[in-house]
Order: structure tokens, then C-alpha cells, then sequence
């Protein structure tokens, strides 16, 4: 799989990843480096134990680092999750995990797929 078709399979932003980070070998290398970022992680373990500020800082990084990544779909999950948690747990929360963990599913199968 290149890494075009690799945006393509999460609806991501090649172009843009492409323009900000200038090449495609410096796109590929922090692609796989975004799969041992540990913020998702975190994410969800300080989720479940609702330590609701740390699950926010969690998210918050992971939606930066989609940003610079041009992960779009795991992107737009993640900044609605942020902003819910953003003045505490609103009821909405627990779908927009739920919705993040499946995009971050999708992403980091098509990920793995250029490893």
C-alpha cells in the first residue's frame, strides 16, 4: 500500500500532510511513529477511571497530533470528544468515545498496512 492509499482509507489529508512535512518518506516515518504515541491510551484508561481532566489533556494531544498529521476523520472525532470533556463530562461524551476508538481502529489498521 502507498501512503496515498493509505489516506485515502481514513479519510485523511495526503496533500496537506504532504505540503506541511515535504516529502512522502517524512510522512510515512511519522505515520508509523503516531502508532506508539501513547495518548490514546491514556485516553482511555483515564476515561474509564473519570479522571475527566487527564482524558481531556489525552485528547487534546491526540487531536493535535491528527491535525499535523492530516488525520482528518480521527481528527474531527477527536475535537468533538474535546470539547465535550472540555468543562466536564457532557452525556454526549461516552458516544464520541466510542466514536474516536473506531476511527482510531480505522487508522491505525491502514497504518500497519505500510509497515
Amino acid at each position: 500500500m502507498t501512503v496515498a492509499e493509505c489516506y485515502a482509507q481514513f479519510e485523511g489529508d495526503y496533500e496537506g500532510t504532504i505540503e506541511r512535512l515535504a516529502t512522502e518518506e517524512l510522512v510515512r516515518k511519522y505515520l508509523l511513529r503516531f502508532l506508539d504515541d501513547p495518548c490514546y491510551g491514556v485516553l482511555v484508561k483515564k476515561y474509564s477511571e473519570h479522571a475527566d481532566r487527564e482524558a481531556f489533556q489525552a485528547v487534546h494531544t491526540l487531536k493535535g497530533l491528527c491535525l499535523n498529521l492530516g488525520l482528518t476523520k480521527l481528527n474531527r472525532s477527536s475535537s468533538q470528544l474535546t470539547e465535550a470533556l472540555r468543562n466536564g463530562r457532557m452525556p454526549e461524551a461516552d458516544g464520541l468515545l466510542e466514536q474516536v476508538k473506531a476511527d482510531y481502529a480505522l487508522t491505525c489498521g491502514a497504518i500497519r498496512e505500510l509497515e
